[in-house]
């Protein structure tokens, strides 16, 4: 009997997929007890060739963005539960078995989440989304509001998933916000986090890399708080709220500092600045906001 299915979406991660799919197949939990499925988003590199060599479970599709991806899985899964991490990742031996350990010491638990930190975050940018706490599902679970897991690493129960419809497509990102929202909200059961139930994440190792990653952040951002908007109204005290915050930001980052210090701070100016950047071209777009 399978107990977990493991959904791996990737789209051009030959460079990082291999080191993943072997960190998933040496797992403490019994090999049998679990499958892997990786759902191929249109990769134009050896992706799935990797994916076969390795010997698990290969869907491929048309790209269409990885809540797409995750959802293919989700309809492939055999499992009770259903686990996600990304390609750029990789798993400690235990992560799954003290994941699912988590879910299961919990009666009606929807899910859980475990601890995600940086795999050789050697560059400045790598080491800001260090500093910074990065993907840890710590951090996000505690929003008073809107608390979420990322999906680099968490698990939910595949029932609650199906009845959901799974994550929506329309979202750059984000979609792990809006799932988790709408799973609680259908299902109000315990979503314990495990420390154990390590990830290794590939941090982007530049700047420039990390400002394009954050300003698609502020894109799925602005698509969630366009289909929340009764509950996230957004009004002008909010925007100009968040253009002194980026003045701030950047106005700190000029200041003379060194070590971690000048990191913190300008790593902090680039995520506003990016953020907000993508936040207004999609929230002021009236194509998008028709698609919500």
């Amino acid at each position: 009997m399978v107990d977990v299915s493991i959904v791996v979406p990737v789209y051009n991660g030959a460079d990082t997929l291999k080191t993943c799919l072997q960190s998933l197949q040496t797992q403490t939990l019994p090999r049998e007890r679990y499958e892997i499925i990786v759902v191929d988003d249109g990769s134009s590199d050896a992706s799935a060739q990797i994916a076969l060599d390795a010997g698990v479970q290969l869907i491929r599709q048309p790209n269409g963005g990885a809540p797409a991806a995750r959802n293919t899985g989700i309809a492939a899964a055999r499992g009770t539960w259903v686990a996600f991490t990304d390609s750029d990742c990789v798993a400690s031996r235990g992560w799954l078995a003290a994941l699912l350990q988590a879910a299961q010491s919990v009666p009606g638990a929807l899910g859980a989440a475990g601890k995600t930190i940086g795999l050789k975050s050697q560059t400045p940018a790598a080491r800001f989304v260090d500093l910074m706490g990065g993907l840890d599902a710590i951090r996000s679970l505690q929003h008073p509001r809107f608390p979420f897991a990322p999906t680099a690493n968490v698990l939910y129960s595949r029932e609650a998933l199906e009845k959901a419809g799974g994550f929506d497509r329309r979202y750059a990102t984000y979609d792990a916000c809006d799932l988790h929202t709408r799973l609680r909200r259908a299902h109000p059961g315990a979503f314990p986090y495990e420390a154990r139930a390590l990830i290794m994440h590939k941090h982007r190792t530049d700047w420039r890399a990390y400002r394009k990653q954050q300003f698609y952040y502020g894109v799925g951002y602005a698509q969630f708080v366009l289909a929340h908007r009764r509950e996230l109204p957004w009004t002008i005290a909010r925007e100009l709220r968040s253009l002194w915050e980026v003045a701030c930001k950047a106005w700190r980052a000029l200041l003379p500092a060194g070590g971690d210090e000048r990191i913190l701070r300008q790593g902090q100016f680039v995520r506003v600045a990016a953020q907000h950047a993508g936040f207004v071209r999609t929230f002021y777009n009236p194509r998008e906001r028709r698609r919500w």
